[in-house]
């Protein structure tokens, strides 16, 4: 009777063996499974990353393009503004020129002309002189 008990005992130690068994065996491949779909997880995450790096790096190069463009669009509209600055300055030196022509003749002739009638006043040191305006920066000529 003795034996039949033992004989019970390892069947049940053997059971409860492959019952551990199977137990681990089932525990190992959900971890797999779940390692393979973290993996994948992953890789799809850094697939996703590196895609939004490249896309970061796209936008920040066009950004740039666009930037350097609006700088030579604005660099070509001052440029255009200053010359027209400057000519519209040349423009202004010369009647400015002209004028200080016509008046230093006319303060030749005046100084070359004797009086027509004894009545008519003569103003034989009259000098023309260009006076410079300290609050308006500007030059005025002034009969002196």
């Amino acid at each position: 009777m003795a034996i039949p008990e033992e004989v019970r005992a390892a069947k049940r130690i053997n059971a409860e063996g492959e019952r551990i068994l199977e137990k681990a065996h089932d525990e190992s491949t959900r971890i797999v499974s779940r390692a393979q779909e973290q993996a994948a997880f992953l890789i799809g995450e850094r697939g996703l990353t590196e895609t939004a790096q490249a896309e970061g790096r796209r936008i920040v190069e066009q950004a740039e393009d666009v930037g350097d463009g609006i700088r030579r669009g604005a660099d070509d509209y001052a440029a255009n503004i200053l010359g027209t600055l400057e000519e519209e300055a040349v423009k202004a030196l010369a009647g400015i020129r002209k004028g200080m022509d016509v008046l230093e003749e006319r303060r030749a002739e005046l100084q070359t002309l004797a009086p027509v009638d004894e009545h008519e006043p003569m103003l034989p040191d009259a000098e023309v002189r260009v006076t410079e305006d300290e609050d308006a920066g500007s030059r005025s000529p002034s009969l002196r």
